[in-house]
């Protein structure tokens, strides 16, 4: 198996982030223009807060969301491929991770119900510290 395959869920997740930022701009700029809104009212994230709704503003919060666990997820698949240890069970757990977070972030955008939200994060952080893991017995 090539080491370089664990680039793919990777990759995927970078577009992921890509269109979760193209939503959040639409829906942001849609909203601000349509209720002209100027944006140097928006300086501060309790400006924000008082003026645009949360189902405007959740891409932003996901979005948010896309630079805090998935960090972990970034590192631990370049640290598995720096170090050689990309095997066929930790690609499956990249694109279980991916699956999840791209679920995790559907909800968020869309219907935000925090239930199912909670168990899709829930579900890839445990992917996330299982891969930290894997990598980290198969290194030391």
């Amino acid at each position: 198996m090539s080491q370089s395959i664990i680039f793919q869920p990777l990759l995927t997740m970078l577009i992921l982030t890509g269109v979760v930022w193209l939503v959040l701009f639409i829906r942001r700029m849609s909203y601000l223009v349509s209720q002209k809104i100027d944006a140097e009212q928006l300086k501060t994230p309790s400006q924000v807060s008082a003026l645009i709704p949360d189902n405007v503003e959740s891409p932003a919060n996901n979005f948010k969301n896309l630079f805090e666990v998935p960090v972990v997820f970034y590192v631990v698949c370049i640290a598995a491929f720096l170090l050689g240890q990309v095997d066929g069970l930790l690609v499956n757990l990249a694109w279980a991770f991916v699956i999840l977070r791209v679920i995790h972030s559907l909800v968020h955008c869309s219907y935000n119900r925090v239930q199912h939200r909670f168990m899709a994060y829930l579900g890839s952080s445990i992917v996330v510290w299982v891969m930290v893991g894997k990598v980290a017995l198969a290194t030391f």
